[in-house]
């Protein structure tokens, strides 16, 4: 389209794919990035972050809680190496990330002569945590880069892609001629053994679902209501696949009510989802019961267990399919209401153990509007949430995933806000996890992200000093923590700061944060909890054992 920079080809070509945010933090390498980004900041904002890390956390949050790409760039070296926390629980949690990350000069590349920010393979390294990535050596190839990036993310399973641009590509000037954004076909499974699948479901005498976070990332879950209806068949959501079903509907079920239900199962329906037990192991399928594996990811549609029909589709089409085949071979069913509303009770008297937890996360709940969205990170609250606390629409509620990333959550949030000005949104954190992000206060108020932070504080990271108690006699070794006063904290950077002791406390100064809708952080005291770990793990019969 003429002569332009590399940098320019990248900002151009991000244009036409529809990106409007970028999170990013500028260096030498990106110097001519950034410039061709000031020249589109009336269609292209740039929130900069105070740590790398935030920019792909940032990212990811934004991505989850919109259904859009996320995109994050940052410097290569020490820089990428700081945002790839993010962008493995990004992969592990199937986001739609694009990182964007510079490169030394290209004749520098694999030297080792220690130009600035150099480190060895760094095309390599990062795709430990990215289905793809792929280096631009010119500014043409900067464009279709950019473009097969987003083929990559729009097609199979949604996880991170990267691209990285040499710092004298990103200032080198010729004739570019950008590309078009790519239209990428439904992936749609085998009309055969969609066939079968319906035939077994129609004719199940008692059907189950496990639904997975790739049913709510593949915006599938409104389907997946019919067909459970259809079926009468309980389904289970793992954690990154709450609010597929609303919690209000008497079908839907936490991971713990699955223990139970798996086992009078005759015909199972496993839809993106790994379909593990925490450990991980396979859900425990015996010889009388079918399984039937609905996934995206031919890697995946295998793992772990082996299925007895495999579909290899999006999740939203193949439910699709199943609704108008299903009712061809189903049988007339009865509402399990009276069943089901008898499962849940028992969730409920298992959830009971926690006393305190229940009441924090009650509380939460209760405070928030019903498309308010949570963002737990790990602490104990948050593992409670996991089965406690009620989601009612897809994209509502957002964990880091099996990665588990301590210190997530909370940069996580700010891109979920920035994704979703207008609702409530709300992070819980531990002390220590909270702490691993602090600086980002600072990007809370300089971009205006009316954020709600609930900080939990046990001056401890929790689970370690469990552990060490119930498990070491007490020996307790980098376990304990010396915390600011985090109101205090929160007003020096400009937000507002509050605490609160109890639940009953909590609630008053959570309805009046979510009144004010400005940066906020409540500090609430809390003692030690016992593990929902141990409590809510499998029982041994599952494990094998």
């Amino acid at each position: 389209m003429g002569t332009m920079t590399g940098g320019q080809a990248l900002v151009q070509t991000l244009k036409r794919e529809g990106v409007e945010v970028i999170f990013g933090l500028p260096g030498v390498q990106m110097d001519w990035a950034f410039d061709a980004l000031w020249e589109e900041r009336e269609n292209i904002k740039i929130i900069h972050t105070r740590n790398e890390q935030a920019t792909s956390y940032m990212a990811d949050g934004y991505a989850r809680s919109t259904g859009k790409v996320g995109v994050c760039m940052m410097v290569p070296g020490p820089g990428l190496l700081n945002a790839m926390a993010g962008l493995s629980t990004a992969y592990a949690s199937n986001s739609r990330v694009l990182c964007i990350a510079g490169q030394v000069a290209t004749h520098h590349i694999g030297q080792e002569r220690g130009a600035l920010h150099e480190i060895k393979n760094q095309l390599e390294t990062v795709q430990s945590v990215t289905k793809w990535a792929a280096r631009a050596m010119n500014p043409q190839e900067v464009t279709q880069v950019v473009h097969d990036a987003f083929i990559n993310l729009k097609t199979g399973r949604s996880r991170p892609v990267e691209i990285e641009v040499p710092q004298d590509i990103f200032a080198k000037s010729e004739n570019v001629v950008l590309t078009e954004p790519g239209n990428v076909n439904v992936e749609k499974g085998d009309s055969s053994q969609l066939e079968l699948a319906a035939k077994l479901l129609g004719e199940a005498k008692n059907p189950i679902i496990f639904s997975g976070g790739g049913t709510v990332a593949n915006g599938s879950s409104g389907k997946l209501d019919e067909l459970a209806y259809m079926l009468q068949a309980p389904t289970i959501m793992s954690p990154n696949g709450k609010g597929a079903l609303s919690s209000r509907n008497y079908l839907a079920h936490p991971l713990i009510a699955g223990y139970d239900l798996i086992e009078g199962a005759d015909v199972i329906l496993a839809v993106g989802t790994r379909f593990v037990l925490p450990g991980p192991v396979s859900w425990p399928v015996s010889t009388e019961q079918k399984l039937i594996r609905i996934d995206i990811d031919p890697d995946e549609i295998n793992r772990n267990i082996e299925p007895d029909i495999k579909i290899i589709s999006d999740a939203a089409s193949a439910i699709d399919d199943l609704v108008e085949r299903v009712p061809r071979y189903n049988k007339s069913r009865s509402s399990r209401e009276d069943e089901m509303n008898a499962v849940a009770a028992n969730t409920s008297d298992k959830l009971s153990a926690f006393p305190i937890l229940a009441a924090y996360s009650d509380t939460i709940r209760d405070a928030m509007p019903e498309d308010g969205i949570l963002v737990t990170d790990m602490t104990q609250v948050g593992y409670y949430a996991y089965h406690g606390f009620p989601v009612y629409s897809p994209r509502t509620y957002i964990t880091p995933g099996y990665q588990g990333t301590l210190g997530y959550g909370f940069a996580t949030a700010l891109g979920v806000k920035v994704g979703n000005p207008e609702k409530t949104v709300l992070s819980v954190a531990g002390d220590g996890g909270f702490m691993f992000g602090v600086q980002e206060m600072s990007t809370m108020v300089q971009n205006g992200i009316n954020l709600i932070t609930i900080i939990f504080n046990d001056g401890a990271y929790g689970n370690v000093r469990r552990t060490q108690s119930d498990m070491f006699g007490g020996r307790l070794l980098g376990s304990k923590l010396d915390n600011p006063d985090f109101t205090k904290l929160a007003e020096s950077f400009g937000v507002v700061g509050r605490k609160a002791d109890g639940p009953e406390n909590l609630s008053n100064e959570l309805k009046a944060a979510i009144s004010a809708n400005e940066p906020t952080i409540i500090e609430v005291p809390i003692e030690s909890n016992p593990s929902t770990f141990a409590h809510f793990a499998p029982p041994a019969r599952l494990m094998g054992k």
